[in-house]
């Protein structure tokens, strides 16, 4: 005679299938909201500069402004995707400033301001001038920029970026 299971087995084995699938999705969910929840590790130009001076490493800049839309869709979407997150914190210092700020701010061996405040309607900080604006055309937002180790310009974009396009140009 062959062995028989028992009939409170087939009660008991889904229910060990279901904890198992539970369980995996839980502990897989609470890894991306944990990634979520730190985000991405923005500094500012002065804790740049002093990241740069310990560790060279690629830099990734992000311009924004209050009333920018795209800018606010960057950060609800793109800049809160798992794979965008864990590449920017990995692989490059990232810094994220307001292109209308009024603060002075030191970097290397100068002081930039913005030299707009009063003459125009959304005036754009020196530095965002300086490191995002393309020939012939006027200065938009969003913009980002990347550096390579040497503190060069390898790419700018001056649109909204999905996490996915994102993502590959972080590693272009």
């Amino acid at each position: 005679m062959g062995s028989r299971i028992p009939t409170y087995y087939y009660r008991i084995y889904p229910m060990k299938r279901l904890f198992l699938l539970m369980t995996f999705f839980t502990l897989f969910y609470s890894h991306q909201a944990n990634a979520q929840k730190t985000g991405v590790q923005w500094l500012t130009f002065e804790q740049l500069e002093d990241s740069l001076s310990i560790a060279p490493k690629k830099v990734f800049i992000s311009f924004y402004a209050d009333w920018c839309a795209y800018c606010k869709k960057m950060d609800a979407v793109a800049f809160k995707d798992i794979k965008v997150v864990t590449k920017l914190n990995a692989e490059f210092y990232a810094v994220k400033m307001n292109a209308e700020t009024t603060a002075k701010i030191n970097f290397g061996e100068a002081t930039f301001m913005n030299k707009e405040v009063g003459k125009k309607r959304n005036p754009t900080h020196e530095i965002a001038r300086l490191l995002a604006s393309r020939k012939d055309k006027p200065f938009t937002l969003p913009a980002m920029v990347v550096l390579n180790e040497q503190f060069e310009v390898t790419d700018r974009y001056f649109t909204y970026l999905s996490p996915k396009a994102l993502y590959n140009a972080l590693n272009k």
